[in-house]
């Protein structure tokens, strides 16, 4: 789950060293993608470029409420033209989510972060992924040809790691 039955991100799901692994990824790209409902909420965010997926607008538009920020629906326009329209022409890409807006890039991952909190439970809540809980995390990777790699260790009190599933091949 990476959200609650409210779709919000409980406290309970907040470790400081996944906190710090991801916000030092994300000042590593060139580029955010996430959905309406997703933001990291970090003091370097409003630098940051981003892709917010939404289908409340039709044409690629900048978003006026939030710095840096592309409005893109994905059912008008291909990924490659918002990110033209974002100029942003190379460098790492960051899928932060949601659910539907990681499996638009699926297929396209050279590698998906998997955290993963082993005492957290979130009965009810937002699966990370389309078709989760009924599938687990690492099923729904492994069906796009993703394979694990060694996990790290993030959060040593909270067996809190982080494991790379990359394309294989």
């Amino acid at each position: 789950m990476l959200a609650d039955v409210d779709h919000v991100m409980p406290d309970s799901l907040k470790f400081e060293g996944d906190k710090l692994f991801f916000e030092q990824a994300l000042d590593r790209a060139a580029l955010i993608v996430h959905g309406r409902h997703s933001h990291e909420q970090q003091p370097n965010s409003p630098k940051r470029k981003r892709l917010i997926a939404t289908r409340k607008i039709k044409a690629l538009t900048v978003d006026l409420e939030t710095p840096n920020a592309t409005l893109w629906n994905p059912d008008h326009a291909s990924f490659e033209k918002a990110c033209a329209f974002a100029e942003v022409a190379s460098g790492t890409v960051a899928i932060i989510g949601g659910p539907f807006v990681f499996d638009m890039f699926m297929d396209r991952y050279d590698t998906f972060w998997l955290s993963e909190a082993p005492h957290v439970r979130l009965p009810g809540g937002e699966g990370c992924f389309i078709g989760v809980p009924a599938r687990t995390p690492h099923q729904v990777l492994a069906s796009h040809g993703m394979k694990p790699g060694a996990p790290f260790l993030l959060d040593a009190a909270h067996e809190v790691t982080v494991t790379p599933w990359r394309r294989a091949g």
